[in-house]
């Protein structure tokens, strides 16, 4: 049906342009003379297909607008939704239709386009509204004053819809509604789009050039976000906090002054994602000064509404969103900022008009916001490292990359850190491509470098906000006996095998403490990947085997210090990992160098080697990354273990 793609196309077309809609916001119809197609509640209009929509019976939507409801609005909302379930010409698909759909019923013309745009917002939601709209628009548009959606909202439009046929003898195209949004409706697109493009035009006219730039993030906030994350996490997992950073951002943060122009919502859209209120923080020369204010102001931001805020605003560093996922903290950031767009906006027309309490508190007890928001932030993943924020060193390829890899495919926020400037940034495309409600990042680090290493753990703050799992997996390997290991050689390996765990494990650590701080209960990993030559020594391959020996020493010393800290340490001593780059590459792989190296006497070829190897093994094959991946999990599933070196071995490496 031609319509119908009409309807797919141009609610796509909004629905991707966040000048327009954010998340799950607006809704779009079209109709005929017997049934309605709008958006189902909870679907996004920028990836809608005709699954997405509702298809109502008019016969029965008709029924809504006779009908004496109950004066309790609960109970009204309640008997409202009823019905428009009732009206479903295919109940059997459970789609829930927009809460505005009686509302597209009404309006005469075939499409209907609902939006939220930056622009136009500008103008709704200042202090001249009511004054400018009539200005600018006369009798073009039918102007509504803020009303509380749903039925009551419905009601209002249907009212001034009947008094604006009556007086002007015709059907407007646009209905603009103060603190909330544009309805745009015509029979066909092109129409609507035309229409779209004169109101925003108009507007723009009246407005300033917005120039963003993009600023960096202080370095501090790396020991700021962990407390403020952890202060804001109920129960036993733990929420992201993500911070941004721009020139209009910055003009917000400077002062508490500025702050106010973006203290209150505009719509109920900033209410659902953002909540209603941030907490400004002016305090922030030092990061002990600016988590002491923010314990305070929180403590008495809960007093005060009974919940806690999702969106901070610190001065000089950023914009900061608290969620339950990469998802939502990113919608959260991108709402707001769109607030203190529209803020800054609406100088040009008198200044803010933000939402009153009444208003929001409506808002926040409506069945049917708490419905979007918990569609908005999808299931909770099962995964027992679902939305941890995982380090991976030597994650951009091999075993690193495949762990890293599985990891992020159970949901978890991954850190690729790697030397591989190239591989890594490719693996991070190529995860975020397949994301779900997390994320990954890529970091070039050096192991052996302690600037290095800091600045991998701080760049995982300030993307992620904290630190829960850290994999020190980053390793090199040179086989040799004694004749032939140059003390050179000898010094590289040490310095990544050995010292690079020592450096990883003292950067993470500190941001690990400081979550521990701030939550109780709340555990933490720190896993060396090591090797079953850390556990047996290794003919002519000295040099790997006491790193790796020295490593489950580390491993021991630092699970002492560091459990009263809830921050768990152990090893995972892995057998032979055959298939991966390490022990295959034709160049430089293990069965090369062992071939050239005669550790397998009478070896003339690399098969010859690697069967060598491989009928050491009981299990007769060699490790794999889901072998080693079940071993992450068990350590950090459990909270009474720590110091341990757990083989992975297939039996070829028996404990006593």
């Amino acid at each position: 049906m031609k319509e119908i793609q009409d309807l797919i196309q141009i609610s796509q077309f909004y629905g991707k342009n966040k000048s327009f809609v954010i998340a799950g916001g607006g809704n779009t119809s079209y109709k005929n003379d017997q049934y309605l197609w709008v958006k189902a509640s909870g679907t996004t209009l920028g990836a809608i297909t005709e699954d997405g929509f509702a298809v109502l019976d008019r016969s029965r939507l008709n029924l809504i607008s006779t009908k004496q409801y109950s004066n309790n609005s609960d109970q009204r909302e309640q008997e409202v939704k009823t019905d428009l379930l009732r009206a479903s010409a295919y109940p059997e698909k459970l789609l829930r239709p927009s809460v505005e759909t009686s509302m597209h019923n009404f309006i005469n013309y075939r499409f209907v386009v609902h939006t939220h745009p930056t622009v136009i917002n500008a103008l709704l939601c200042s202090q001249q509204s009511a004054q400018k709209v009539q200005e600018l628009f006369g009798d073009e548009a039918v102007f509504i004053p803020y009303t509380d959606p749903g039925y009551v909202l419905s009601k209002k439009v249907e009212t001034e819809l009947t008094a604006y046929r009556a007086k002007s003898g015709k059907e407007p195209h646009i209905i603009l509604l103060q603190n909330h949004g544009i309805f745009v409706s015509a029979d066909t697109v092109e129409e609507v789009k035309a229409i779209y493009e004169s109101v925003t035009s108009k507007i723009s006219a009246f407005l300033p050039e917005l120039k963003i730039e993009a600023l960096p993030v202080d370095d501090k906030a790396a020991f700021i976000l962990p407390a403020i994350r952890m202060m804001l996490s109920d129960g036993p997992s733990a929420k992201v906090a993500v911070i941004r950073n721009d020139s209009l951002i910055a003009s917000f943060t400077a002062s508490a002054e500025a702050a106010a122009g973006a203290a209150g919502p505009f719509t109920p859209d900033i209410i659902v994602y953002c909540k209603a209120r941030p907490i400004y923080l002016e305090k922030t020369e030092t990061a002990e000064e600016a988590v002491a204010e923010f314990q305070a102001k929180l403590d008495d931001y809960r007093k005060n509404y009974g919940y806690d805020p999702k969106i901070v605003l610190a001065k000089g560093l950023g914009l900061i969103a608290v969620e339950d996922n990469m998802s939502s903290a990113g919608i959260a950031l991108d709402v707001f900022e769109d607030l203190l767009k529209i803020s800054t906006y609406s100088r040009q027309f008198g200044g803010p008009k933000f939402m009153n309490d009444r208003e929001i508190s409506f808002i926040d007890n409506w069945e049917v916001e708490n419905y979007r928001r918990k569609v908005s932030k999808g299931a909770g993943g099962s995964s027992r490292v679902n939305q941890k924020i995982a380090v991976v060193t030597g994650g951009a390829q091999g075993f690193g990359g495949g762990l890293a890899e599985r990891l992020f495919d159970l949901g978890a926020n991954v850190v690729i850190a790697d030397m591989n400037e190239v591989t890594g940034q490719a693996m991070e495309e190529r995860l975020n491509a397949k994301a779900g409600k997390n994320r990954a990042l890529f970091v070039k680090v050096n192991v052996s470098d302690p600037a290095s290493v800091e600045a991998l753990t701080i760049a995982t703050v300030k993307a992620f906000g904290g630190i829960d799992l850290f994999i020190s997996n980053a390793g090199v390997l040179r086989a040799g006996g004694l004749d032939a290991m140059t003390p050179e050689t000898f010094n590289f390996m040490t310095q990544v095998n050995y010292v690079g765990y020592f450096l990883c494990a003292k950067y993470a650590s500190a941001i690990m403490k400081l979550q521990s701080q701030y939550k109780d209960g709340y555990f933490t990993d720190i896993i060396q990947i090591n090797s079953k030559s850390g556990l047996k020594g290794s003919n002519k391959n000295f040099a790997y085997a006491g790193g790796k020996f020295g490593g489950i020493g580390l491993t021991q010393s630092f699970a002492m210090e560091l459990m009263p800290f809830r921050i768990k340490v152990n090893s995972i001593c892995p057998g032979n990992f055959y298939d991966g780059p390490l022990w295959s590459d034709p160049e430089k792989g293990l069965f090369v160098q062992y071939l050239k190296a005669g550790k397998v006497p009478g070896a003339k070829t690399v098969q010859e080697v690697k069967d060598y190897y491989v009928a050491q093994v009981p299990a007769k094959r060699g490790c794999e990354v889901e072998d080693v991946l079940r071993a992450v999990l068990y350590a950090v599933e459990q909270v009474y273990e720590t110091g341990q070196a757990i083989p992975v071995t297939g039996g070829q490496t028996m404990l006593n």
